[in-house]
């Protein structure tokens, strides 16, 4: 045999044991590849179901009374905040259930109700494990389910006159009211009040005297335009509140601190009314 037979001989020997060799491994990998994906199948969950007991009354049944009512849910088929689990109760099981919601990232203030014994935002309050308790906001005439009536709080809000004020008014082609950084600095806590109420309804002194006593929101957003160095009316909206009730009716209780959902101090507000009132 040549050189060259015996050369082609050893390379077609090479070549059969490359290609054995590369369809043992395929095999194994193929067989790796099906144990590996039959090990990571995911396994079907167990079912974990909550009990919401959600307050439920009809202003069309006048003859029902107010009632809590149950509802179970699987958390593992819901978002994690309380306000997912009132829209799939609604969407899935009963959807007569009402409640106000919009923004769904507390900027809107429309959720607002008592979870649990505090006032907060369904779109803001994760789900607890133990059964939950979901009222309105407390001292409120209802509409209906977990929807307060506010026609009261917002007419009280537009008494404070809550928009900027001049005696002059700029003319055409003239600079806009500008603000130094400082001044504007002086509204961070205050402008970012969204009004819905979860302070108001949680202060004992607005439940006792919310026909004259404003409330700690409306409070907070009178200081908010008061200390505006853009506003010229901060003298005469003081004045409209030098009286028994618009103000003194608050006694420092800070259930409005605690409670509000935006981290904000209609505590510290009012207690800066008072004191520029008192220096006037």
């Amino acid at each position: 045999m040549s050189f060259l037979s015996r050369a082609a001989s050893r390379t077609a020997r090479i070549n059969a044991n490359a290609v054995s060799l590369c369809a043992s491994r395929s095999l194994k990998t193929s067989s790796s590849l099906q144990a590996e994906l039959q090990n990571t199948t995911p396994s079907k969950k167990e079912p974990n179901f909550k009990t919401f007991s959600i307050y439920r009354w009809d202003p069309d049944k006048p003859s029902t009374k107010p009632r809590l009512q149950q509802y179970k849910i699987d958390l593992n088929t819901c978002g994690p905040m309380v306000l997912d689990a009132l829209i799939k109760i609604k969407n899935e099981q009963d959807a007569t259930l009402t409640f106000r919601r919009s923004c769904r990232e507390g900027i809107c203030g429309s959720c607002a109700m008592n979870i649990n014994g505090i006032n907060t935002l369904a779109c803001l309050c994760k789900i607890d494990r133990p059964d939950t308790k979901i009222y309105p906001l407390p001292h409120m005439y209802v509409v209906k389910d977990l929807v307060p009536d506010l026609t009261h709080f917002y007419k009280q809000y537009k008494s404070i006159e809550p928009y900027l004020k001049k005696k002059n008014l700029p003319k055409e082609g003239e600079r806009e009211n500008l603000q130094s950084i400082a001044d504007r600095k002086k509204l961070d806590g205050l402008y970012e009040c969204i009004l819905c109420a979860c302070c108001s309804t949680a202060c004992p002194s607005y439940w006792w005297n919310s026909d004259e006593y404003l409330g700690p929101a409306v409070l907070l957003q009178a200081y908010r335009w008061m200390i505006d160095s853009r506003d010229d009316y901060s003298n005469e909206r003081r004045e409209t509140l030098q009286n028994p009730f618009s103000v003194y009716r608050c006694h420092t209780i800070m259930n409005c601190t605690n409670t509000c959902p935006k981290g904000l101090n209609p505590g510290r507000a009012i207690a800066m009314i008072k004191r520029d009132m008192a220096l006037d």
